[in-house]
Formats: structure tokens, sequence, C-alpha cells
């Protein structure tokens, strides 16, 4: 304590010279109109510019939780699309019985989750997510992203799943021409993780750099109509009167971050009917 009032004692001149600086200038700003609006705008430019900071930074942290609720909406959407339902041929049955027909005809059903690994250096690529067996995750369910098709499920454990991600040598979609049809199949070489090949489409379809490929509708595990990538490139397979086609892949699997599982909720019906197939 002796010590504080010691300093204070040695520079108290410095100290009075201060208050007094500090009086003046308020008498000045206060009862001088110039100097007083000069002080103002000069407050206001600095708060604005904290306030700006400011903003940047709390928008910086609360980006999680802003990507969480994006993720949500997206898959309430996801899950009202037109496409996510298939209706029989006949609706007497469900008209009879009284239960909710847009449940029933329900075909799709999409489960938001995040990647928590990723690989595309490798030749037959897998991709982690965050969900797992006790949050509804299966095998052989797709798996899409906010700009196309990324791959499908291959293993699961309690709260983690594997997806075997469209850039494995092993993987193949079945697909389409958005314009023309042009029925065939994509697969990738295990080359440049940003093209993938889609083979088999009849010189009879008209195909330009820029088309869309999506998923076909015979497929049982992705939604049809589903984006793939964009022609980048058409090749003639001089063994057969088809093209091969250089696909530009419609997800960036160097950046991607989220996924929607897909639930075919109509597949095991039609699992069903091919074993009793095959069984015949």
């Amino acid at each position: 304590m002796r010590n504080i009032f010691l300093f204070i004692a040695r520079y108290s001149t410095f100290f009075l010279f201060l208050v007094l600086q500090i009086i003046a200038l308020i008498m000045l700003f206060r009862y001088n109109r110039f100097h007083e609006a000069a002080y103002m705008n000069m407050a206001q430019e600095m708060t604005g510019k904290f306030y700006v900071r400011y903003n940047t930074i709390e928008t910086y942290f609360s980006l999680k939780e802003e990507n969480e609720k994006l993720r949500l909406q997206n898959t309430q959407l996801l899950n009202q699309l037109k496409a996510d339902f298939a209706r029989p041929d006949t609706a007497v049955l469900s008209e009879i019985s009284g239960f909710d027909t847009i449940a029933a005809n329900r075909k799709y059903f999409y489960l938001s989750a995040k990647i928590i690994g990723n690989s595309v250096s490798a030749q037959n690529n897998f991709i982690t997510l965050h969900r797992g067996s006790a949050q509804g995750i299966e095998p052989n369910m797709a798996v899409v992203g906010p700009s196309g098709i990324i791959g499908k499920i291959v293993n699961v454990s309690p709260n983690m799943s594997i997806v075997m991600s469209l850039l494995h040598r092993k993987n193949n979609v079945v697909a389409v021409m958005k314009k023309g049809g042009g029925f065939g199949e994509v697969t990738w070489n295990g080359k440049d993780p940003r093209f993938v090949q889609l083979s088999n489409i009849p010189r009879t379809i008209t195909i330009v750099k820029g088309d869309t490929v999506v998923t076909s509708s015979y497929s049982d595990i992705f939604p049809a109509g589903y984006t793939i990538g964009f022609v980048e490139q058409v090749k003639d397979d001089k063994s057969s009167s088809t093209y091969t086609v250089e696909v530009r892949t419609a997800t960036n699997f160097f950046q991607v971050q989220h996924a929607y599982v897909v639930q075919n909720l109509q597949k095991a019906e039609l699992d069903s009917l091919q074993k009793k197939i095959k069984r015949d």
C-alpha cells in the first residue's frame, strides 16, 4: 500500500496533468459544436468498426449451429419431394382400410449425417458417417449429398457407418442421361477423383458437353433422377456401338462434409419377391 502512495506522489504532476487534460477535452467537446460533432463522428465510426468485428467473430462461432439448422431443414424438404413417394396402381385397399395413404405411398426417407472420414486418393475409397445402426442405418442404403450422389452403405456399427464411395473401383450405379435417356452404368477407373465413367450409352443418343447424368429408375438403392455428374467428354467405344462418357462428378469429394442417408422403404418387399423367384 505504501508503495502505491509513493508511486502516486512521485508522478502526481503527471496524473494532475492527465486529469486536467481530460476535463479540458470534455469541456471542449461538450460546449463546442464543431468539436462535439467531430467527436461523435469519430466515436460512431470506431463503434461501428467494433460491431463489425464483433459480428464477424460471432458469425464464425455460430456457423456450426447454422449448419445444423440447414441440415435439418434440408432433410425435411427432401422428405417432402414428390419422388420420395411411389403410389400403387390402385388405392382401393387404402381407401377401404382408412390408413394414411401418404405414409403408405412413401418410398424414400432421408436421414442427415455428418461425414467424419473421407478418402479420395486410393483405388477403393471409403467415407465414414457419424450415424449407425442405433440411428436406423443399414447396409445397402444410398448416400447422397447437397450436390449429388456420394455412395452406398456397406458396413455399420451402433453409431457409425462406412460408405463405399462413388470413387471405388467396385461401385457401379445405374444411370441415364437426363435429356434423351440412354441407359448405362457409372463406374470409376481409379484415376482422377473428379471424374467417373458412364459406359454402354447407345450411339443413337445425342450427348453434348455439360449434359446431366442422373440415377435411373431401375436402381433399387438410389432415388431416380438424382444427379451423378455432368458430361465432360464423349468417346466412341470401337468394340461396340456405344459411347463411353467422361462425367465430372456433381459432388466435390475433396470438400464434402455433410450427407443424407436414403432409406428405400419399399425395398424389403421387392427383395422378398426376388427371393421367391430365385427359389422357384
